[in-house]
């Protein structure tokens, strides 16, 4: 079966793939659908932008889609970039502006008080307008100077809990292991085995 993953990340579209590749759905992306423009994700809840591109997506295909609405919440900002942390240094959604943003907004924030988590939503939807909805966390924090090459966003920022490694330092089945990401769609594979068994 054909699963639509609402997105033109290929870095995210991976990492789904790789996570649903011993299950009986086929991924494709935005990429296969060029002429396919998605509506604005201006909700403010990761959930509430994930149902946005899953419901306008599943409409437009006729295909369940999986959308995604991921980011960063720092506590010592009160939560953000959150929702905002595609384009937290604007509109370009710019990598490396986005960590050069963090870096000066958490430049007078001690060790101790820089803790962070990245949080995944995601939104499943069927051609008929029905929907689920998971969540997944991923604790640490935000450390003084990017680290790693792997990874995108602000992986190379984000210091695993345990202190070790960044996002940015760990390869895609260690990635997988720990991401909010992975968390999240742990979380939605029974769903989506259902959808399966049901069809």
């Amino acid at each position: 079966m054909k699963l639509l993953v609402a997105s033109g990340n290929k870095h995210k579209v991976a990492e789904i793939a790789v996570l649903l590749q011993d299950t009986a759905w086929e991924v494709c992306s935005l990429a296969d659908y060029p002429e396919l423009e998605l509506p604005p994700e201006d909700a403010d809840t990761f959930v509430g932008n994930a149902r946005i591109k899953a419901e306008a997506a599943a409409r437009a295909t006729g295909l369940w889609t999986l959308a995604d609405d991921s980011g960063l919440a720092v506590d010592a900002l009160d939560g953000a970039p959150g929702v905002y942390s595609a384009r937290y240094a604007g509109e370009q959604k710019d990598d490396a502006a986005n960590n050069a943003k963090l870096l000066e907004a958490m430049r007078d924030v001690p060790d101790g008080q820089r803790t962070a988590r990245f949080v995944c939503a995601l939104a499943l939807v069927s051609p008929q307008g029905q929907t689920a909805f998971t969540q997944g966390y991923c604790e640490g924090s935000i450390i003084w100077e990017e680290r790693g090459t792997m990874g995108f966003g602000y992986d190379p920022l984000f210091l695993l809990a345990d202190g070790r490694q960044t996002m940015a330092e760990l390869d895609m089945d260690a990635k997988n292991a720990v991401s909010h990401r992975a968390a999240a769609l742990r979380d939605m594979l029974p769903v989506l085995r259902a959808v399966v068994q049901a069809e």
